[in-house]
Protein backbone atom coordinates (compact mmCIF):
# COMPACT_ATOMS: atom_id res chain seq x y z
CA UNK A 1 0.00 0.00 0.00
CA UNK A 2 1.22 3.84 -1.03
CA UNK A 3 1.44 6.01 1.54
CA UNK A 4 -1.10 8.01 -0.06
CA UNK A 5 -3.35 4.84 -0.24
CA UNK A 6 -2.76 4.48 3.65
CA UNK A 7 -3.87 8.09 3.71
CA UNK A 8 -7.11 7.83 1.98
CA UNK A 9 -8.24 5.00 3.43
CA UNK A 10 -7.75 6.46 6.89
CA UNK A 11 -9.57 9.64 5.22
CA UNK A 12 -12.43 7.56 4.03
CA UNK A 13 -13.02 5.59 7.25
CA UNK A 14 -13.46 8.55 8.68
CA UNK A 15 -15.17 10.88 6.30
CA UNK A 16 -17.11 8.36 4.12
CA UNK A 17 -16.48 7.61 0.18
CA UNK A 18 -14.72 10.14 -1.91
CA UNK A 19 -15.82 11.00 -5.68
CA UNK A 20 -13.69 10.00 -8.40
CA UNK A 21 -12.62 13.39 -8.97
CA UNK A 22 -11.28 13.74 -5.40
CA UNK A 23 -9.46 10.47 -5.41
CA UNK A 24 -7.91 11.74 -8.99
CA UNK A 25 -6.97 15.08 -7.21
CA UNK A 26 -5.14 14.01 -4.80
CA UNK A 27 -3.57 10.57 -6.59
CA UNK A 28 -2.15 13.66 -8.75
CA UNK A 29 -1.49 16.71 -6.85
CA UNK A 30 -1.69 16.16 -3.31
CA UNK A 31 1.18 18.55 -2.18
CA UNK A 32 3.53 15.87 -0.54
CA UNK A 33 2.31 12.63 -1.94
CA UNK A 34 0.82 13.27 -5.37
CA UNK A 35 2.32 11.92 -8.62
CA UNK A 36 3.32 15.72 -10.27
CA UNK A 37 4.23 16.51 -6.73
CA UNK A 38 6.62 14.10 -6.48
CA UNK A 39 8.07 12.56 -9.43
CA UNK A 40 9.48 13.31 -13.03
CA UNK A 41 6.18 11.96 -14.86
CA UNK A 42 8.11 12.50 -18.83
CA UNK A 43 10.16 10.98 -20.87
CA UNK A 44 12.20 7.05 -20.89
CA UNK A 45 12.19 7.60 -16.97
CA UNK A 46 8.93 8.63 -16.10
CA UNK A 47 5.44 6.33 -17.19
CA UNK A 48 4.64 7.89 -20.70
CA UNK A 49 6.26 10.31 -23.69
CA UNK A 50 4.37 13.01 -24.72
CA UNK A 51 4.46 13.79 -28.46
CA UNK A 52 6.82 16.90 -27.74
CA UNK A 53 9.27 14.25 -26.52
CA UNK A 54 8.86 12.01 -29.52
CA UNK A 55 10.03 14.11 -31.87
CA UNK A 56 10.88 17.89 -32.59
CA UNK A 57 8.29 18.12 -35.83
CA UNK A 58 5.58 17.82 -33.18
CA UNK A 59 6.35 21.74 -31.67
CA UNK A 60 7.87 23.52 -34.33
CA UNK A 61 4.54 22.59 -36.15
CA UNK A 62 2.53 23.99 -33.71
CA UNK A 63 4.85 26.79 -33.45
CA UNK A 64 3.76 27.62 -37.34
CA UNK A 65 0.40 26.72 -36.39
CA UNK A 66 0.60 29.69 -33.54
CA UNK A 67 2.66 32.04 -36.19
CA UNK A 68 0.19 31.82 -38.88
CA UNK A 69 -2.66 32.33 -36.19
CA UNK A 70 -0.88 35.78 -34.83
CA UNK A 71 -0.83 36.53 -38.47
CA UNK A 72 -4.69 35.93 -39.14
CA UNK A 73 -5.27 37.97 -35.87
CA UNK A 74 -3.57 41.24 -37.91
CA UNK A 75 -0.21 40.60 -36.20
CA UNK A 76 -0.93 42.23 -32.78
CA UNK A 77 2.31 43.79 -30.68
CA UNK A 78 2.28 42.77 -27.79
CA UNK A 79 0.07 39.34 -27.71
CA UNK A 80 0.55 36.96 -25.05
CA UNK A 81 2.44 33.45 -26.07
CA UNK A 82 1.17 31.08 -23.20
CA UNK A 83 1.25 27.04 -22.64
CA UNK A 84 -1.03 24.92 -20.36
CA UNK A 85 0.87 22.32 -18.47
CA UNK A 86 4.32 23.12 -20.39
CA UNK A 87 6.05 19.57 -18.95
CA UNK A 88 9.87 19.86 -19.29
CA UNK A 89 8.80 23.19 -21.41
CA UNK A 90 10.12 20.84 -24.57
CA UNK A 91 7.12 21.97 -27.20
CA UNK A 92 8.05 25.59 -26.27
CA UNK A 93 11.41 25.32 -27.20
CA UNK A 94 10.66 23.93 -30.73
CA UNK A 95 7.94 26.44 -30.99
CA UNK A 96 10.63 29.31 -30.52
CA UNK A 97 13.04 27.70 -32.65
CA UNK A 98 10.85 26.88 -35.41
CA UNK A 99 9.19 30.72 -35.45
CA UNK A 100 12.10 32.68 -35.50
CA UNK A 101 12.66 33.63 -38.86
CA UNK A 102 8.49 34.46 -38.73
CA UNK A 103 9.60 38.46 -38.84
CA UNK A 104 8.09 40.42 -36.05
CA UNK A 105 6.79 37.42 -34.33
CA UNK A 106 8.86 36.59 -31.22
CA UNK A 107 9.74 40.29 -30.81
CA UNK A 108 5.74 40.59 -30.44
CA UNK A 109 5.44 37.44 -27.97
CA UNK A 110 5.02 37.70 -24.53
CA UNK A 111 6.01 33.90 -23.36
CA UNK A 112 4.32 32.80 -20.32
CA UNK A 113 4.19 29.09 -18.83
CA UNK A 114 1.00 28.06 -16.77
CA UNK A 115 2.85 25.73 -14.57
CA UNK A 116 1.98 25.31 -10.64
CA UNK A 117 4.83 23.01 -9.81
CA UNK A 118 8.58 25.07 -8.61
CA UNK A 119 10.43 21.79 -9.36
CA UNK A 120 8.79 21.51 -13.07
CA UNK A 121 9.33 25.70 -13.57
CA UNK A 122 13.15 25.19 -12.49
CA UNK A 123 13.10 22.26 -15.54
CA UNK A 124 11.40 23.99 -17.99
CA UNK A 125 13.75 27.34 -17.57
CA UNK A 126 16.40 24.92 -18.16
CA UNK A 127 14.90 24.01 -21.34
CA UNK A 128 14.08 27.19 -22.44
CA UNK A 129 17.63 28.51 -21.97
CA UNK A 130 17.87 32.67 -22.26
CA UNK A 131 14.74 32.97 -23.80
CA UNK A 132 12.48 35.66 -21.57
CA UNK A 133 9.62 33.27 -19.57
CA UNK A 134 7.32 34.07 -17.53
CA UNK A 135 5.47 31.52 -15.10
CA UNK A 136 2.31 31.97 -13.92
CA UNK A 137 0.49 29.09 -11.70
CA UNK A 138 -3.42 29.63 -13.11
CA UNK A 139 -5.22 30.49 -16.40
CA UNK A 140 -6.64 33.62 -14.39
CA UNK A 141 -3.19 35.02 -14.02
CA UNK A 142 -2.29 35.20 -17.29
CA UNK A 143 -1.70 38.81 -18.26
CA UNK A 144 -4.27 40.73 -20.33
CA UNK A 145 -4.17 41.31 -23.77
CA UNK A 146 -4.22 39.28 -27.51
CA UNK A 147 -3.51 35.79 -26.43
CA UNK A 148 -2.40 32.63 -28.52
CA UNK A 149 -2.88 29.85 -25.79
CA UNK A 150 -1.38 25.64 -26.24
CA UNK A 151 -2.15 23.56 -24.44
CA UNK A 152 -0.80 19.59 -25.47
CA UNK A 153 -2.19 16.66 -22.88
CA UNK A 154 -3.54 18.72 -20.24
CA UNK A 155 -6.83 18.77 -20.12
CA UNK A 156 -6.72 14.52 -19.61
CA UNK A 157 -5.29 15.21 -15.89
CA UNK A 158 -7.88 16.93 -14.93
CA UNK A 159 -10.38 15.64 -12.24
CA UNK A 160 -13.43 14.08 -13.60
CA UNK A 161 -16.60 12.75 -11.90
CA UNK A 162 -18.01 9.27 -13.13
CA UNK A 163 -22.31 9.15 -13.71
CA UNK A 164 -23.90 5.86 -13.83
CA UNK A 165 -27.36 4.97 -15.17
CA UNK A 166 -29.08 2.39 -12.78
CA UNK A 167 -32.07 0.55 -12.83
CA UNK A 168 -33.05 3.06 -9.66
CA UNK A 169 -32.07 5.99 -11.50
CA UNK A 170 -28.56 7.80 -11.44
CA UNK A 171 -26.03 7.23 -9.35
CA UNK A 172 -22.29 8.40 -9.09
CA UNK A 173 -19.40 6.43 -8.81
CA UNK A 174 -17.02 6.83 -5.71
CA UNK A 175 -14.30 5.53 -3.72
CA UNK A 176 -14.57 3.68 -0.93
CA UNK A 177 -13.49 0.94 1.30
CA UNK A 178 -14.12 -3.23 0.94
CA UNK A 179 -14.66 -5.05 4.05
CA UNK A 180 -10.66 -5.44 3.91
CA UNK A 181 -10.62 -1.94 4.29
CA UNK A 182 -9.11 -1.43 0.60
CA UNK A 183 -9.91 0.85 -2.23
CA UNK A 184 -12.97 -0.04 -3.90
CA UNK A 185 -15.61 1.60 -6.32
CA UNK A 186 -18.91 1.74 -5.38
CA UNK A 187 -22.33 3.87 -6.57
CA UNK A 188 -23.95 6.70 -4.58
CA UNK A 189 -27.22 6.79 -5.68
CA UNK A 190 -29.18 9.78 -6.18
CA UNK A 191 -27.25 11.82 -8.32
CA UNK A 192 -27.46 14.81 -10.03
CA UNK A 193 -26.71 16.04 -13.11
CA UNK A 194 -27.36 19.58 -15.30
CA UNK A 195 -30.25 18.73 -17.30
CA UNK A 196 -28.67 18.35 -20.77
CA UNK A 197 -26.33 15.20 -19.10
CA UNK A 198 -29.52 13.75 -17.16
CA UNK A 199 -31.00 13.73 -20.56
CA UNK A 200 -28.48 11.91 -22.27
CA UNK A 201 -28.14 9.24 -19.29
CA UNK A 202 -31.84 8.91 -18.84
CA UNK A 203 -31.49 7.68 -22.69
CA UNK A 204 -28.49 5.33 -22.55
CA UNK A 205 -28.45 1.85 -21.75
CA UNK A 206 -28.38 0.55 -18.29
CA UNK A 207 -24.70 0.53 -16.46
CA UNK A 208 -23.94 3.68 -19.35
CA UNK A 209 -21.19 5.78 -17.48
CA UNK A 210 -21.16 9.66 -18.22
CA UNK A 211 -17.51 11.33 -17.62
CA UNK A 212 -17.85 14.80 -16.54
CA UNK A 213 -14.78 17.25 -16.30
CA UNK A 214 -15.64 20.34 -14.19
CA UNK A 215 -12.29 21.94 -14.58
CA UNK A 216 -12.10 20.85 -18.11
CA UNK A 217 -15.30 22.98 -18.87
CA UNK A 218 -14.00 26.17 -16.62
CA UNK A 219 -10.57 26.17 -18.36
CA UNK A 220 -12.68 25.71 -22.16
CA UNK A 221 -15.47 28.74 -20.71
CA UNK A 222 -12.71 31.00 -19.55
CA UNK A 223 -11.10 30.78 -22.36
CA UNK A 224 -13.92 31.18 -24.76
CA UNK A 225 -15.22 34.03 -22.95
CA UNK A 226 -11.15 35.74 -23.05
CA UNK A 227 -10.79 34.93 -26.27
CA UNK A 228 -14.26 36.72 -27.39
CA UNK A 229 -12.89 39.69 -25.33
CA UNK A 230 -9.57 40.73 -26.02
CA UNK A 231 -8.74 38.27 -28.98
CA UNK A 232 -6.77 35.57 -30.14
CA UNK A 233 -6.70 31.79 -29.87
CA UNK A 234 -6.67 28.16 -28.68
CA UNK A 235 -5.53 25.11 -29.42
CA UNK A 236 -6.07 22.04 -27.34
CA UNK A 237 -4.47 18.69 -28.03
CA UNK A 238 -5.18 15.85 -26.72
CA UNK A 239 -6.79 11.74 -26.45
CA UNK A 240 -10.77 11.29 -26.59
CA UNK A 241 -13.80 11.22 -28.17
CA UNK A 242 -15.97 13.93 -29.21
CA UNK A 243 -19.08 13.23 -26.90
CA UNK A 244 -19.99 9.72 -25.41
CA UNK A 245 -20.14 7.12 -22.79
CA UNK A 246 -17.73 4.82 -21.63
CA UNK A 247 -15.77 4.80 -18.66
CA UNK A 248 -11.72 5.72 -19.61
CA UNK A 249 -10.35 6.48 -16.26
CA UNK A 250 -6.54 4.97 -16.61
CA UNK A 251 -3.28 4.65 -15.00
CA UNK A 252 -0.05 4.30 -16.00
CA UNK A 253 2.41 3.30 -13.78
CA UNK A 254 5.96 2.31 -14.93
CA UNK A 255 4.86 2.58 -18.85
CA UNK A 256 2.19 0.12 -18.15
CA UNK A 257 -1.50 -0.28 -17.31
CA UNK A 258 -2.56 -0.17 -13.84
CA UNK A 259 -5.05 -0.95 -11.78
CA UNK A 260 -6.45 2.45 -11.26
CA UNK A 261 -6.55 1.66 -7.63
CA UNK A 262 -3.32 -0.34 -7.04
CA UNK A 263 -0.59 2.41 -6.43
CA UNK A 264 -2.22 6.06 -5.76
CA UNK A 265 0.67 8.82 -5.71
CA UNK A 266 2.60 6.35 -7.72
CA UNK A 267 0.87 6.11 -10.81
CA UNK A 268 -0.53 8.50 -13.58
CA UNK A 269 -3.86 9.11 -13.69
CA UNK A 270 -5.88 10.29 -17.22
CA UNK A 271 -9.42 10.35 -18.50
CA UNK A 272 -10.55 10.56 -22.48
CA UNK A 273 -11.37 14.27 -23.19
CA UNK A 274 -14.73 14.61 -24.23
CA UNK A 275 -14.23 17.23 -26.93
CA UNK A 276 -18.14 17.80 -27.49
CA UNK A 277 -18.20 19.27 -24.01
CA UNK A 278 -15.23 21.65 -24.26
CA UNK A 279 -16.53 23.04 -27.69
CA UNK A 280 -19.91 23.67 -26.12
CA UNK A 281 -18.77 25.36 -22.87
CA UNK A 282 -15.97 27.58 -25.39
CA UNK A 283 -18.95 28.39 -27.61
CA UNK A 284 -21.25 29.09 -24.96
CA UNK A 285 -18.91 31.89 -23.63
CA UNK A 286 -18.73 33.30 -26.72
CA UNK A 287 -15.32 32.05 -28.97
CA UNK A 288 -15.72 30.30 -32.09
CA UNK A 289 -15.40 26.90 -32.07
CA UNK A 290 -13.19 24.81 -34.66
CA UNK A 291 -13.27 20.67 -34.89
CA UNK A 292 -11.98 18.40 -33.11
CA UNK A 293 -9.80 16.63 -35.90
CA UNK A 294 -7.38 13.92 -35.46
CA UNK A 295 -3.85 15.11 -34.45
CA UNK A 296 -2.77 13.32 -37.58
CA UNK A 297 -4.74 15.41 -39.54
CA UNK A 298 -4.30 18.10 -38.14
CA UNK A 299 -0.16 17.29 -38.40
CA UNK A 300 -0.48 16.43 -41.73
CA UNK A 301 -2.47 19.96 -43.06
CA UNK A 302 0.32 21.55 -41.33
CA UNK A 303 3.04 20.24 -43.14
CA UNK A 304 4.19 17.10 -41.48
CA UNK A 305 5.52 14.69 -44.41
CA UNK A 306 7.44 18.20 -46.00
CA UNK A 307 9.19 18.63 -42.57
CA UNK A 308 10.01 14.85 -42.49
CA UNK A 309 11.32 14.84 -45.61
CA UNK A 310 13.33 18.09 -45.13
CA UNK A 311 14.63 16.22 -41.98
CA UNK A 312 15.57 13.02 -43.50
CA UNK A 313 17.26 14.19 -46.60
CA UNK A 314 20.25 15.76 -44.35
CA UNK A 315 20.26 12.83 -41.75
CA UNK A 316 21.74 9.89 -41.83
CA UNK A 317 19.86 6.26 -42.51
CA UNK A 318 19.90 5.56 -38.98
CA UNK A 319 18.37 8.77 -38.09
CA UNK A 320 16.33 8.67 -41.41
CA UNK A 321 14.66 6.03 -39.68
CA UNK A 322 13.59 7.22 -36.90
CA UNK A 323 12.54 10.64 -38.06
CA UNK A 324 9.99 8.31 -40.21
CA UNK A 325 9.35 6.17 -37.24
CA UNK A 326 7.93 9.61 -35.49
CA UNK A 327 6.42 10.64 -38.10
CA UNK A 328 4.20 7.45 -38.05
CA UNK A 329 3.36 7.54 -34.48
CA UNK A 330 2.44 10.95 -34.67
CA UNK A 331 0.10 10.98 -37.46
CA UNK A 332 -0.68 6.89 -37.85
CA UNK A 333 -4.08 5.55 -36.97
CA UNK A 334 -2.67 2.07 -36.58
CA UNK A 335 -2.26 0.43 -32.73
CA UNK A 336 0.02 2.79 -30.32
CA UNK A 337 0.03 5.37 -32.64
CA UNK A 338 -1.48 8.81 -32.23
CA UNK A 339 -3.26 10.05 -35.37
CA UNK A 340 -6.45 9.39 -34.73
CA UNK A 341 -7.02 8.54 -30.95
CA UNK A 342 -5.23 12.14 -30.25
CA UNK A 343 -7.56 15.21 -31.44
CA UNK A 344 -7.21 19.00 -31.48
CA UNK A 345 -9.88 21.77 -30.99
CA UNK A 346 -9.29 25.43 -32.15
CA UNK A 347 -10.95 28.14 -29.99
CA UNK A 348 -10.86 31.35 -31.49
CA UNK A 349 -12.06 35.17 -31.73
CA UNK A 350 -15.67 35.04 -33.20
CA UNK A 351 -14.04 37.32 -35.63
CA UNK A 352 -12.19 34.54 -37.18
CA UNK A 353 -13.95 32.50 -39.50
CA UNK A 354 -10.56 30.19 -41.09
CA UNK A 355 -7.85 29.12 -38.61
CA UNK A 356 -4.42 27.17 -39.97
CA UNK A 357 -5.37 23.13 -39.81
CA UNK A 358 -8.68 22.91 -39.77
CA UNK A 359 -11.63 23.42 -42.58
CA UNK A 360 -14.35 26.02 -42.99
CA UNK A 361 -17.11 23.58 -42.49
CA UNK A 362 -15.67 21.86 -39.12
CA UNK A 363 -16.40 24.41 -37.07
CA UNK A 364 -18.64 23.54 -34.19
CA UNK A 365 -22.10 23.47 -34.11
CA UNK A 366 -24.20 22.95 -31.30
CA UNK A 367 -26.72 20.04 -31.13
CA UNK A 368 -29.80 20.40 -28.51
CA UNK A 369 -29.41 17.31 -26.48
Amino acid sequence: MTPLAEHLSRQIALTGPITVADYMEQCLFHPTLGYYTTREPFGTSGDFITAPEISQMFGELLGLWAAETWLRLGSPAPFVLAELGPGRGTMMADMLRATARVPGFLEAARVVLVEASPRLRQIQAQTLGSHPVEWVGSLDELPPGPLVLLANEFIDALPIRQFVRTPDGLAERMVGLDPEGKLAFGLRPGARLDPRGEARLAAAPLGAVLEICPLGLSVAAKLGARLATTGGAALLVDYGHAGGFGDTLQALYRHAFDDVLAHPGHADLTAHVDFDALARAASTAGARVFGPVGQGELLQRLGLDDRAFRLKRAASEADREMVEAARLRLAGSDEGQMGTLFKALALVHPALDMVAGFAPGEAFKDIPA
